[in-house]
């Protein structure tokens, strides 16, 4: 009997609010063994992270994954800077847009392919003005009045 695995998906709730989402890729994370069991009993906040150029490789620094507490001496530096995997292309594309002013690399969701793989959801965002956030927070309390009032 084949155990159940539950869904990974942590999700960074700050970016919506902060930035207008311009397009998203999904790229690979290069991992070690405690980090990604770690991740499986969801104990990872992405929150705070951000991705950066260095050369011609993007990484995600911030991320933090917890210790995992079987691991003993072998276990990994919580918040190290980990590489992401992604095609020459669209490595091109997120370069070109990260250098424009305004633009940045925010770490969306970190999820479980269908394979099995840790995959992290990465966007394109230009960060939002203040007037911008407070038009979001009326849309969103117009919309849940919306819902109430159907129901």
């Amino acid at each position: 009997m084949a155990a159940v695995r539950k869904a990974i998906n942590i999700i960074n709730k700050k970016a919506g609010f902060d930035f207008h989402i311009i397009q998203k890729f999904t790229a690979g994370l290069q991992l070690t063994g405690t980090e990604v069991k770690s991740v499986r009993n969801n104990n990872a906040s992405i929150g705070e992270a951000f991705c950066f150029f260095k050369g011609e490789e993007l990484f995600i620094k911030s991320m933090n994954i917890g210790t995992w507490k079987q691991g003993s001496y072998n276990n990994h530096d919580p918040f190290r800077v980990r590489k992401l995997l992604l095609k020459k292309k669209e490595l091109f594309r997120l370069r070109v847009k990260a250098a424009e002013k305004g633009f940045a690399l925010i770490p969306v969701k970190l999820f479980e392919s269908e394979r099995g793989f840790l995959k992290l959801e990465i966007a394109i965002g230009q960060g939002k003005k203040s007037f911008d956030k407070r038009e979001t927070i009326k849309e969103r309390d117009v919309e849940r009045n919306m819902r109430r009032h159907e129901e």
